[in-house]
């Protein structure tokens, strides 16, 4: 009988080593996988309640263009030289957005650093 008691316990300490395991595993997974997605789908929610007027934008087809009209879940935008080329789509098909003030600093900074190289 007390052999058979011995065979439980150490059945129990296993089924706990086995619990701590997957606990420690869905853990890890929270932090690498699930976690780092949440905060991307916030951060692009943001973006995508950010957009204005005259933002350019990247499609998820690779096109680039510029706002023209914004609604709820909509955007109308302009591609290319051709003044005529204007799509409606839905805000979840814009990758990147760069403001207009974003592309004018980046070309500054870009015109400082050719000045800089040019003197040395």
């Amino acid at each position: 009988m007390g052999l058979l008691l011995t065979a439980d316990s150490a059945a129990q300490g296993n089924m706990l080593v086995i619990v701590a395991i997957y606990a420690v595993l869905f853990g890890f997974l929270y932090f690498v996988m699930i976690r780092p997605q949440r905060k991307e789908q916030k951060q692009k929610a943001q973006t995508l309640a950010s957009l204005a007027v005259g933002d350019s934008v990247r499609t998820t087809g690779g096109f680039v263009g510029v706002i023209l009209d914004i609604t709820d879940d909509m955007v109308i935008v302009e591609f290319g030289n051709n003044k005529n080329c204007r799509i409606p789509m839905y805000k979840e098909a814009i990758v990147e957005v760069e403001k207009p003030e974003d592309a004018i600093a980046t070309e500054s900074s870009d015109k400082d650093s050719k000045k800089e190289s040019k003197k040395k």
